[in-house]
């Protein structure tokens, strides 16, 4: 009998009912709720399905897979990766830095910690290896030639970033809510969902605002998904019908010679403007490097294919774990859930007024529609401006304007992340 009261105490069942465990049952239906919305809904499937399954796993009482200790304090603690025990020093050096008390619950003075599988993998995520991996497979998937030919459109994808600096300011302010708490570093990093650049986003967090990197990674790639009901509205407010019903003339044909000088030359001008942003730019220029000279096709289908889907569902895995009860039961996460739609609004009002304010000064009249792709989530994005411009004319084309900026957005969107690393790194 003794025996099996020992496992029926051992199992995880057991463990809801021990201190705020019931917490884990609220994120273990959140995790059912994002995977019925990855499989059925079909919601940014690739990444969003592995969040969801990751969140599950680090839910479910006892199964020890993910110890935040092993990572509290803004950094890897590397000594308790080694099986050295946890020493009382320790302890109160995390207290000090504000970790909570449930995390620091999970070690035991004197004791190891049994380190789980996603500990090791969610190492990918701490030292920043995954989202630069997964912007060299972007970059071998992206043409670049929409904005080598119209160079315009890199304007229309900074202005996008509006969104970013907007949701800084805004989470700023919320510090005056009771039991909201934003500091700078947490800020940019939700500030950054306006982006529209799920790898970026957690990036940034994982360097700024780790205990945070859960909420912003599911409200940056659930927003994403949502980018072809968030945006139009947005467009249709901010345009008259004679705008959106603006044909642009075909681009012109850009050289291979310029598709293979543009990556090098991006890669040193943003490396030596803003160091910070030099691993993510580095990252996507060699992909796409790999994709236009032709020499390197294993490279560059190496790239696209069995790299970034080994490195997505590593990095879904990981990020997916960090959305612990302790963490993500707050109403600092509703209010980044909050944000996060005010990021990506202002990011699509940002590209469509700056597009209506170069028409001021422009001969050949831009479109304001492409100016909403400049937010980075290629090619949805500027799939949404081609939907849109074809409901008022169906004879216009704007998909191939709308890649410009739409690409002239991951640009602009990793340049926005190293200025914020730069700042509250």
């Amino acid at each position: 009998m003794e025996a099996i009261l020992n496992f029926i105490n051992d199992t995880g069942f057991a463990h809801f009912f021990e201190g705020e465990n019931w917490k884990c049952l609220i994120m273990i239906a959140i995790s059912f709720i994002l995977l019925y919305l990855a499989i059925v809904k079909k919601y940014e499937p690739l990444l969003l399905l592995p969040i969801a399954f990751g969140m599950l796993m680090t839910n479910l009482p006892g199964a020890n897979m993910f110890h935040e200790v092993l990572f509290s304090g803004g950094h890897v603690n590397w000594s308790l990766f080694s099986g050295a025990p946890v020493t009382q020093e320790f302890l109160d050096e995390l207290a000090a830095s504000g970790v909570s008390e449930s995390v620091l619950a999970t070690a035991t003075v004197g004791q190891p910690i049994q380190t789980g599988l996603i500990d090791y993998l969610y190492l990918g995520v701490k030292l920043g290896i995954y989202p630069c991996l997964i912007f060299m497979g972007v970059g071998a998937m992206t043409d670049f030639g929409p904005l080598i030919a119209n160079p315009k459109s890199l304007l229309l994808g900074a202005a996008a970033q509006l969104g970013i600096f907007i949701t800084f300011l805004g989470c700023q302010m919320m510090n005056f809510i009771p039991g909201i708490t934003f500091t700078q570093a947490v800020a940019a990093a939700v500030g950054i969902i306006g982006g529209a650049d799920g790898p970026t986003a957690i990036y940034v967090s994982s360097l700024l605002a780790p205990e945070k990197l859960g909420p912003i990674a599911v409200a940056a790639y659930s927003y994403m998904a949502l980018v072809p009901v968030i945006q139009p509205p947005i467009m249709r407010a901010l345009t008259s019908k004679k705008e959106r019903a603006i044909v642009m003339k075909p681009l012109r044909e850009v050289s291979k010679t310029e598709k293979i000088i543009f990556p090098i030359a991006v890669t040193a001008f943003v490396a030596l403007l803003v160091p910070s942003a030099a691993p993510l730019i580095a990252s996507l220029m060699l992909g796409n490097l790999f994709r236009v000279t032709g020499v390197v096709d294993r490279l560059s289908k190496a790239a696209q294919n069995e790299l970034m889907n080994i490195v997505t569902i590593f990095l879904g895995i990981s990020v997916g774990a960090t959305a612990t009860a302790s963490t993500f039961i707050d109403l600092t996460t509703i209010a980044i859930m909050l944000m996060g739609v005010v990021a990506f609004s202002f990011g699509s009002a940002g590209g469509v007024l700056l597009a209506k304010f170069m028409n001021l000064f422009l001969k050949e009249k831009i479109n304001p529609l492409i100016g909403s792709a400049g937010v980075s989530a290629v090619p949805m994005a500027a799939r949404v401006s081609q939907v849109e411009g074809q409901k008022e004319n169906p004879s216009n084309f704007l998909l191939m304007h709308a890649m410009g900026p739409n690409v002239a957005g991951v640009i602009g969107s990793a340049i926005a992340a190293g200025v914020l690393i730069a700042l509250f790194g």
